[in-house]
């Protein structure tokens, strides 16, 4: 053995590069999708809160059928980290909900899947992160995902995608990186576009002040009726989607829809909201104050999944304040409707809260018509601003809480419609109080606690 100083050192310098070699190889590989991951079916996992996510998946694998690849669409209710490991590319669609929230739908796979950190080195995928600006925690569920992926060995097919407000240019964005995935053939340019459907114009037919006189803003009976005659199907729990004109690009705002596709028109009920230096708020400024009856408006009703009804003979639990009313509405219209067919009626229990019984008891006489009917089986309202009561819909939750626990007991499905801020978080903290934190948790994720909240 020489004893060349010399000669080590060239030794060592030797091992050193095939060792970086090596780690640079080993790197690269790690980085690049696996083998099996750029052929096969595509999983599109979906998490979304109010539908357009649920849209966004239907878009994307329609644009991989398109391209001859095969796909299909899985909501992250129903994923699991056996799945994950199995699938060779995946496709994320993760919108974010409140301040940062997962959507309900993603609850279980937040609890089991991304508590834990499973193997999925095999696994390429890509994401979309669906969110609001206006929000402090922009696309934060969609991010999270995509952290807890990068840390389980998964590869990215591409940088996350994020979309603020249904931006149709990051919609498109989204479309040409999926386009472009290994096994999708290029599109026909005799091909027909794939894209969302599109708003069409919808004329304002009545507008009603409905409730003068309260101490709160007023809030709008709007009806619309297509202009070209031919309403879409939509179902309780859907949104009208409205484009707001502004001085540089159109802004989107959804409503919850009051009425059926029976009825012949969508129906909102719109608060008007001001900023804190008193200006109306975008949308309800608009639709409140500006447009006039005759007037048009790019509208559609988009599918929401997340807040459709379950079938007619489970009891239902409603719960809501303020315009959230009009999303509960169509429920009992549902019930209503499905009672004519012979489909039920199952037992339907309604808790509502707004300011005084003499000025903001909306919808009062459809109220009282439902349960002379007998759709409305139970009717419990509280107003904080009347004399005597000064409560708020939580707190019948507490004052009812054992004839509560009856009704989940026998299967009730709890829908909450209303305000995020105050009113959804005080239904939730009392829910946990009156059922317990785990059953409500159970509720959530075996999607019998359903919410549309803004």
């Amino acid at each position: 053995m020489s004893a060349d100083p010399t000669r080590w050192l060239w030794a060592a310098i030797t091992v050193g590069l095939w060792l970086a070699g090596t780690a640079w190889i080993l790197w690269r590989a790690r980085r690049r999708p696996p083998a099996d991951a750029t052929t096969g079916e595509i999983l599109i996992a979906v998490a979304s809160q109010t539908g357009f996510g649920d849209e966004l998946a239907r878009l994307t694998h329609a644009t991989l059928l398109a391209g001859g690849q095969p796909a299909r669409i899985l909501a992250f209710t129903d994923l699991d980290a056996p799945t994950l490991q199995s699938a060779g590319r995946v496709l994320f669609i993760a919108s974010t909900t409140g301040e940062g929230d997962a959507p309900d739908t993603a609850a279980a796979f937040v609890r089991k899947v991304m508590g834990q950190t499973p193997d999925l080195s095999g696994l390429a995928y890509g994401l979309l992160a669906l969110g609001d600006r206006s929000y402090r925690e922009y696309c934060a569920f969609g991010r999270a995902v995509d952290a807890w992926l990068r840390t389980t060995g998964a590869t990215p097919l591409f940088d996350r995608v994020e979309i603020d407000n249904g931006d149709p240019a990051a919609v498109t964005f989204w479309q040409a990186e999926v386009a472009a995935l290994p096994g999708v053939a290029p599109a026909s340019p005799a091909a027909p576009v794939i894209q969302l459907r599109e708003a069409t114009p919808w004329r304002l037919v009545e507008r009603r002040l409905m409730n003068p006189g309260s101490p709160g803003e007023g809030a709008w009976s709007l009806a619309f009726e297509p202009v070209d005659g031919g309403a879409p199907d939509w179902v309780a729990g859907d949104i009208a989607e409205i484009t707001v004109p502004t001085p540089t690009d159109p802004v989107r705002r959804e409503y919850s829809v009051a009425s059926l596709p029976s009825d012949g028109r969508v129906e909102l009920l719109v608060r008007l909201m001001r900023h804190p230096d008193g200006t109306p708020g975008l949308g309800s400024g608009f639709l409140t104050q500006t447009l006039a009856p005759g007037d048009t408006v790019p509208l559609r009703v988009r599918p929401n999944r997340a807040f459709h009804a379950p079938e007619p003979h489970v009891p239902l639990i409603l719960i809501g304040n303020g315009t959230g009313i009009a999303g509960l509405r169509a429920h009992l219209k549902a019930r209503a409707a499905a009672a004519t067919t012979g489909a039920g009626p199952a037992p339907v229990w309604l808790m509502f809260g707004e300011r005084t019984s003499a000025a903001d008891a909306f919808y009062a006489d459809d109220l009282a018509a439902f349960q002379q009917q007998g759709i409305l089986t139970r009717l419990d309202r509280t107003f904080s601003r009347d004399p005597g009561d000064g409560r708020y819909v939580q707190a019948l939750i507490g004052e009812a809480a054992d004839d509560l626990r009856r009704w989940i007991a026998d299967g009730a499905a709890l829908y909450v419609c209303g305000s995020r801020e105050g009113m959804a978080d005080g239904v939730r903290t009392a829910l946990d109080t009156a059922l317990g934190e785990i059953p409500c948790r159970d509720l959530i994720e075996t999607g019998r606690y359903r919410q549309d909240v803004y």
